[in-house]
């Protein structure tokens, strides 16, 4: 008798299926009325295109984020530009430490190839230590962003704020500040220092931030 073959992904499908699957929702909840500021659908091509920038963090639009998205839009983008950031198989595997769930085998390899590691030992350590700092660093930018934007924006500078931090730390280069995105505060030194400072953090990424921490440890 002969055994059929079972079908399986290769880790690297799967981070490229996640992704999709990302764009995808993120797209369909994009082009709902609920998601425009006018009321009236996005087109879905513009919608689509929007997914696809904030999960892949490129920060190109065709559309001003500003005056196109109503709040519920904006969540979604910044959602999707968080997922683009931390990675959707991170995300995951939170949720299941979140959940007292144990990662398998399978989600284990997921995460050394999503982050380039050379073992899977201490990846729930590794993946807390991901989140928690991600955390702590966007919303110290935040907070400091709040010192400009909610004596100019009122209580809408909080969300503002968060937008921005999530967004500059994962250099998704989206804003919902004004057309003109950053222009108005070009001399405003608060604003440029924290901007610079978390898009070097994320770009840096967590395993340089790990290097130099045990590194300064050492001395």
């Amino acid at each position: 008798m002969v055994r059929k073959k079972k079908f399986t992904l290769s880790t690297t499908q799967i981070i490229l299926l996640s992704f999709l699957v990302t764009i995808l929702a993120g797209s369909g909840l994009l082009a709902l009325p609920i998601s425009s500021a006018s009321g009236e659908a996005v087109p879905y091509l513009d919608a689509l295109f929007t997914a696809t920038t904030s999960t892949c963090v490129t920060g190109l639009v065709t559309l001003p984020t500003v005056s196109t998205w109503s709040v519920f839009g904006q969540v979604v983008i910044l959602l999707l530009i968080q997922i683009g950031g931390l990675g959707i198989i991170t995300i995951m595997s939170g949720v299941m430490l979140l959940l007292n769930r144990k990662m398998g085998i399978g989600n284990r390899l997921l995460i050394q190839d999503a982050f380039n590691l050379n073992t899977m030992s201490g990846l729930t350590k590794f993946i807390k230590n991901v989140l928690f700092g991600t955390l702590i660093i966007e919303g110290i930018g935040a907070l400091l962003y709040m010192f400009v934007f909610i004596p100019e924006f009122g209580g809408k500078g909080i969300w503002i704020s968060v937008f921005n931090s999530v967004s500059a730390f994962c250099n998704a280069g989206i804003d919902i500040i004004a057309e003109n995105s950053l222009c108005n505060y070009a001399t405003n030194p608060l604003i440029n220092i924290v901007t610079s400072s978390l898009i070097i953090l994320g770009g840096l990424g967590y395993i340089v931030w790990w290097d130099v921490l045990r590194v300064v440890k050492s001395r």
